[in-house]
């Protein structure tokens, strides 16, 4: 596949990503389980300052998927927004992603909060479907604290 179109599978695949996190986070949130898990692969990583975890694309991470969102919608998470994205390609069939996140937040005093961050992604190209195998993200809860979205 030529780099024109592996850029362009790569920004449908996170404008899609984006735009499933944002129905989950609807009021009347429309989780597709199926979709969100078929987004990573098998095995994948997630490094933080707080460690490595390595997840299995499993059973166990189906049921998990839909408490995520519904942890994000009671810290008042509204919506994401994927407000910027940049491809490296690594090789004929993996790539870096860093993903510039907006998240926006409606704090238990009905002010709104916007919190910025970004999100390092490694995507495997092979076939039709990319699919996530590792990501690189800060201290999320420490931010959470920190902006008075979650106790400190």
């Amino acid at each position: 596949m030529d780099t024109d179109a592996r850029l362009k599978m790569i920004e449908d695949f996170f404008a899609a990503y984006e735009a499933g996190f944002n129905r989950a986070l609807a009021d009347s949130a429309e989780i597709d389980v199926e979709a969100t898990a078929g987004a990573f692969a098998d095995c994948f990583i997630e490094a933080s300052p707080n460690g490595v975890l390595c997840g299995k694309n499993d059973e166990q991470f189906r049921t998990q998927i839909p408490e995520g969102f519904a942890f994000y919608r009671s810290i008042g998470t509204k919506s994401m927004k994927l407000a910027s994205l940049t491809v490296t390609p690594l090789d004929d069939y993996h790539l870096m992603a860093k993903v510039h996140w907006e998240a926006l937040y409606q704090k238990k005093d009905g002010s709104e909060e916007g919190i910025h961050f970004d999100v390092i992604y490694f995507v495997q190209t092979v076939g039709d479907q990319p699919r996530i195998f590792g990501y690189i993200t800060g201290d999320e809860q420490r931010l959470l604290r920190e902006r008075g979205l979650i106790p400190g």
